[in-house]
Protein backbone atom coordinates (compact mmCIF):
# COMPACT_ATOMS: atom_id res chain seq x y z
CA UNK A 1 0.00 0.00 0.00
CA UNK A 2 1.53 3.32 -1.05
CA UNK A 3 1.96 6.22 1.35
CA UNK A 4 -0.48 8.26 -0.75
CA UNK A 5 -3.30 5.79 0.03
CA UNK A 6 -2.60 5.32 3.73
CA UNK A 7 -4.54 7.18 6.39
CA UNK A 8 -2.15 9.72 7.97
CA UNK A 9 -1.67 9.59 11.73
CA UNK A 10 -0.29 12.72 13.38
CA UNK A 11 1.49 12.23 16.71
CA UNK A 12 1.53 15.20 19.09
CA UNK A 13 3.84 15.15 22.10
CA UNK A 14 3.48 17.01 25.38
CA UNK A 15 5.73 19.11 27.58
CA UNK A 16 9.29 17.92 28.24
CA UNK A 17 9.31 15.28 25.51
CA UNK A 18 10.48 15.51 21.89
CA UNK A 19 8.59 14.43 18.77
CA UNK A 20 11.13 11.65 18.21
CA UNK A 21 9.80 9.97 21.38
CA UNK A 22 6.96 8.73 19.13
CA UNK A 23 9.26 6.75 16.81
CA UNK A 24 8.25 3.36 18.24
CA UNK A 25 4.59 4.28 17.84
CA UNK A 26 5.24 5.45 14.29
CA UNK A 27 6.72 2.07 13.39
CA UNK A 28 3.77 0.22 14.95
CA UNK A 29 1.20 2.36 13.14
CA UNK A 30 3.10 2.12 9.85
CA UNK A 31 3.06 -1.66 10.17
CA UNK A 32 -0.70 -1.44 10.72
CA UNK A 33 -1.15 0.49 7.47
CA UNK A 34 -1.09 4.13 8.57
CA UNK A 35 1.29 6.84 7.38
CA UNK A 36 2.91 8.45 10.46
CA UNK A 37 3.60 12.18 10.71
CA UNK A 38 5.67 13.50 13.65
CA UNK A 39 5.52 17.31 13.55
CA UNK A 40 7.45 19.35 16.08
CA UNK A 41 6.20 22.24 18.21
CA UNK A 42 7.17 25.75 17.05
CA UNK A 43 10.73 26.59 18.01
CA UNK A 44 11.82 23.07 18.98
CA UNK A 45 14.81 21.79 16.97
CA UNK A 46 14.86 18.46 15.15
CA UNK A 47 16.75 16.45 17.78
CA UNK A 48 16.75 16.01 21.55
CA UNK A 49 20.38 17.08 21.75
CA UNK A 50 19.77 20.27 19.81
CA UNK A 51 16.66 21.08 21.84
CA UNK A 52 18.76 20.85 25.00
CA UNK A 53 21.38 23.16 23.53
CA UNK A 54 18.81 25.75 22.40
CA UNK A 55 16.14 25.91 25.12
CA UNK A 56 15.15 29.53 24.48
CA UNK A 57 14.01 28.91 20.90
CA UNK A 58 10.56 27.84 22.11
CA UNK A 59 10.23 30.15 25.13
CA UNK A 60 6.79 31.76 25.35
CA UNK A 61 5.11 29.51 22.77
CA UNK A 62 1.54 28.78 23.84
CA UNK A 63 -1.43 26.58 23.03
CA UNK A 64 -2.61 28.72 20.11
CA UNK A 65 0.76 28.58 18.36
CA UNK A 66 1.08 24.83 18.91
CA UNK A 67 -2.45 24.11 17.69
CA UNK A 68 -2.11 26.40 14.66
CA UNK A 69 1.19 24.78 13.67
CA UNK A 70 -0.37 21.32 13.72
CA UNK A 71 -3.45 22.56 11.87
CA UNK A 72 -1.17 23.76 9.06
CA UNK A 73 0.48 20.35 8.90
CA UNK A 74 -2.92 18.68 8.73
CA UNK A 75 -4.18 20.92 5.94
CA UNK A 76 -1.17 19.95 3.82
CA UNK A 77 -1.91 16.22 4.13
CA UNK A 78 -3.64 14.31 1.32
CA UNK A 79 -6.44 13.18 3.66
CA UNK A 80 -7.82 13.98 7.09
CA UNK A 81 -5.64 12.21 9.64
CA UNK A 82 -6.08 10.33 12.84
CA UNK A 83 -4.52 12.18 15.80
CA UNK A 84 -2.66 10.64 18.74
CA UNK A 85 -1.62 13.08 21.47
CA UNK A 86 -0.10 12.84 24.94
CA UNK A 87 -0.51 15.32 27.79
CA UNK A 88 -0.57 18.82 26.26
CA UNK A 89 -0.55 16.96 22.95
CA UNK A 90 -3.72 15.22 24.10
CA UNK A 91 -5.32 18.61 24.61
CA UNK A 92 -4.19 19.72 21.14
CA UNK A 93 -5.65 16.53 19.62
CA UNK A 94 -9.03 17.31 21.20
CA UNK A 95 -8.87 20.94 20.09
CA UNK A 96 -8.18 19.98 16.47
CA UNK A 97 -10.76 17.18 16.48
CA UNK A 98 -13.35 19.66 17.76
CA UNK A 99 -12.59 21.83 14.74
CA UNK A 100 -13.34 18.95 12.40
CA UNK A 101 -9.74 18.58 11.22
CA UNK A 102 -9.36 14.86 11.97
CA UNK A 103 -11.11 11.55 11.37
CA UNK A 104 -10.61 10.46 14.99
CA UNK A 105 -8.34 11.13 17.95
CA UNK A 106 -6.71 9.32 20.84
CA UNK A 107 -5.89 11.65 23.73
CA UNK A 108 -3.56 10.05 26.28
CA UNK A 109 -3.47 11.58 29.77
CA UNK A 110 -4.62 14.85 28.17
CA UNK A 111 -4.02 18.30 29.62
CA UNK A 112 -7.20 19.53 31.25
CA UNK A 113 -9.60 21.42 29.02
CA UNK A 114 -11.64 24.41 30.14
CA UNK A 115 -14.56 23.18 32.23
CA UNK A 116 -12.63 20.53 34.13
CA UNK A 117 -12.66 21.65 37.76
CA UNK A 118 -11.29 18.52 39.41
CA UNK A 119 -8.27 19.07 41.65
CA UNK A 120 -5.70 16.38 42.42
CA UNK A 121 -2.92 16.96 45.00
CA UNK A 122 -0.42 14.90 42.99
CA UNK A 123 -0.90 17.21 40.01
CA UNK A 124 -0.36 20.28 42.16
CA UNK A 125 2.92 18.86 43.41
CA UNK A 126 4.14 17.83 39.95
CA UNK A 127 3.45 21.26 38.41
CA UNK A 128 4.43 23.53 41.33
CA UNK A 129 8.04 23.85 40.16
CA UNK A 130 6.75 25.66 37.05
CA UNK A 131 3.56 27.38 38.18
CA UNK A 132 4.97 28.96 41.35
CA UNK A 133 6.75 31.61 39.25
CA UNK A 134 4.51 33.63 36.87
CA UNK A 135 7.63 34.78 35.04
CA UNK A 136 7.94 31.27 33.64
CA UNK A 137 5.18 32.08 31.14
CA UNK A 138 7.90 33.75 29.06
CA UNK A 139 10.54 31.07 29.64
CA UNK A 140 11.56 27.58 28.71
CA UNK A 141 11.81 25.35 31.78
CA UNK A 142 13.52 22.01 32.39
CA UNK A 143 12.64 19.23 34.83
CA UNK A 144 15.39 17.86 37.03
CA UNK A 145 15.67 14.11 37.61
CA UNK A 146 13.67 14.18 40.84
CA UNK A 147 10.84 16.16 39.24
CA UNK A 148 10.76 13.82 36.25
CA UNK A 149 10.69 10.80 38.56
CA UNK A 150 7.67 12.15 40.44
CA UNK A 151 5.74 13.66 37.54
CA UNK A 152 6.44 11.14 34.77
CA UNK A 153 8.18 7.98 35.89
CA UNK A 154 6.72 7.14 39.31
CA UNK A 155 5.24 3.88 37.97
CA UNK A 156 8.51 2.43 36.62
CA UNK A 157 11.78 1.45 38.27
CA UNK A 158 14.28 4.09 39.27
CA UNK A 159 16.68 2.67 36.69
CA UNK A 160 14.15 3.04 33.89
CA UNK A 161 13.29 6.54 35.08
CA UNK A 162 16.95 7.52 34.72
CA UNK A 163 17.11 5.99 31.24
CA UNK A 164 13.97 7.79 30.07
CA UNK A 165 15.23 11.08 31.46
CA UNK A 166 18.54 10.74 29.63
CA UNK A 167 16.96 9.69 26.35
CA UNK A 168 13.90 11.88 25.93
CA UNK A 169 13.61 14.92 28.19
CA UNK A 170 14.02 18.41 26.77
CA UNK A 171 13.36 21.93 28.10
CA UNK A 172 9.81 23.07 27.33
CA UNK A 173 7.92 26.30 27.02
CA UNK A 174 5.98 26.76 30.25
CA UNK A 175 3.20 28.90 28.81
CA UNK A 176 0.81 26.02 27.93
CA UNK A 177 0.87 24.79 31.53
CA UNK A 178 -0.27 28.21 32.79
CA UNK A 179 -2.96 28.42 30.10
CA UNK A 180 -4.40 25.02 31.00
CA UNK A 181 -4.22 25.68 34.74
CA UNK A 182 -6.02 29.04 34.38
CA UNK A 183 -8.49 27.97 31.70
CA UNK A 184 -11.55 28.21 33.95
CA UNK A 185 -10.66 31.75 35.01
CA UNK A 186 -9.84 33.18 31.58
CA UNK A 187 -12.49 34.51 29.16
CA UNK A 188 -11.97 33.15 25.64
CA UNK A 189 -9.30 30.84 27.04
CA UNK A 190 -7.08 28.96 24.58
CA UNK A 191 -7.80 25.91 26.79
CA UNK A 192 -11.37 25.76 25.46
CA UNK A 193 -12.42 22.77 23.32
CA UNK A 194 -15.65 22.37 21.36
CA UNK A 195 -16.95 19.47 23.42
CA UNK A 196 -20.48 19.94 22.08
CA UNK A 197 -19.55 19.31 18.44
CA UNK A 198 -21.99 16.67 17.17
CA UNK A 199 -20.25 16.05 13.84
CA UNK A 200 -16.66 15.49 14.97
CA UNK A 201 -14.94 12.14 14.66
CA UNK A 202 -14.71 9.62 17.54
CA UNK A 203 -12.49 10.34 20.54
CA UNK A 204 -10.76 7.93 22.91
CA UNK A 205 -9.44 9.24 26.23
CA UNK A 206 -6.74 7.06 27.80
CA UNK A 207 -5.37 7.49 31.31
CA UNK A 208 -2.94 5.93 33.74
CA UNK A 209 -4.28 5.28 37.22
CA UNK A 210 -0.89 6.16 38.77
CA UNK A 211 -0.33 9.33 36.74
CA UNK A 212 0.81 12.28 38.89
CA UNK A 213 0.91 14.94 36.16
CA UNK A 214 -2.57 14.30 34.69
CA UNK A 215 -4.25 12.11 37.32
CA UNK A 216 -6.99 9.75 36.20
CA UNK A 217 -9.51 11.94 38.02
CA UNK A 218 -8.86 14.71 35.50
CA UNK A 219 -9.22 12.41 32.49
CA UNK A 220 -12.52 11.09 33.85
CA UNK A 221 -13.65 14.68 34.40
CA UNK A 222 -12.66 15.52 30.83
CA UNK A 223 -14.75 12.57 29.62
CA UNK A 224 -17.78 14.03 31.43
CA UNK A 225 -17.37 17.33 29.56
CA UNK A 226 -18.46 15.53 26.39
CA UNK A 227 -21.73 14.23 27.86
CA UNK A 228 -23.88 16.67 25.88
CA UNK A 229 -22.55 15.53 22.49
CA UNK A 230 -23.81 12.43 20.68
CA UNK A 231 -20.45 12.04 18.93
CA UNK A 232 -18.54 8.98 20.10
CA UNK A 233 -16.38 9.54 23.18
CA UNK A 234 -14.87 6.66 25.12
CA UNK A 235 -12.56 6.30 28.12
CA UNK A 236 -10.08 3.60 29.12
CA UNK A 237 -7.75 3.44 32.11
CA UNK A 238 -4.50 1.51 32.49
CA UNK A 239 -4.34 0.59 36.16
CA UNK A 240 -0.56 0.32 36.65
CA UNK A 241 0.66 3.19 34.48
CA UNK A 242 2.02 6.68 35.09
CA UNK A 243 2.60 9.72 32.86
CA UNK A 244 5.55 8.08 31.09
CA UNK A 245 3.20 5.49 29.56
CA UNK A 246 3.89 6.61 25.97
CA UNK A 247 7.68 6.15 26.25
CA UNK A 248 8.35 3.57 28.95
CA UNK A 249 8.61 -0.22 28.54
CA UNK A 250 4.82 -0.61 28.37
CA UNK A 251 4.15 1.75 25.46
CA UNK A 252 3.33 -1.14 23.05
CA UNK A 253 0.25 -1.93 25.18
CA UNK A 254 -1.02 1.62 24.65
CA UNK A 255 -0.24 1.50 20.94
CA UNK A 256 -2.09 -1.80 20.49
CA UNK A 257 -5.09 -0.50 22.43
CA UNK A 258 -5.15 2.65 20.31
CA UNK A 259 -4.90 0.72 17.05
CA UNK A 260 -7.63 -1.71 18.09
CA UNK A 261 -9.96 1.13 19.03
CA UNK A 262 -9.26 3.07 15.84
CA UNK A 263 -9.84 0.00 13.69
CA UNK A 264 -13.27 -0.46 15.26
CA UNK A 265 -14.32 3.20 15.20
CA UNK A 266 -13.00 4.80 12.03
CA UNK A 267 -14.57 2.42 9.53
CA UNK A 268 -11.40 2.48 7.45
CA UNK A 269 -9.35 -0.56 6.45
CA UNK A 270 -5.65 -0.41 7.08
CA UNK A 271 -3.98 -3.37 5.38
CA UNK A 272 -0.53 -4.22 6.61
CA UNK A 273 2.37 -3.14 4.45
CA UNK A 274 3.92 -5.87 2.34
Amino acid sequence: MTAQHRTPVVFIHGLWLHSTSWEGWADAFREAGYEPVLPEWPGIPDTVAEARRRPDDQAGVGLVEISDAHARVIRDLPARPVLVGHSVGGFIAQHLLGQGLAEAAVAICPGQIKGVKAIAPAQAKSTFAVLHNPGNTRRSVSLNREQFRYGFANAVSEEESEELYDEWTIPSTARPLFQLALGNFTPHSPAEVDTGNETRGPLLLLSGRLDHTVPDLLTRSTYKQYRHSHATTEYQCFEDRGHSLTVDHGWPDLARASLSWLDSHTGAAHPRAA
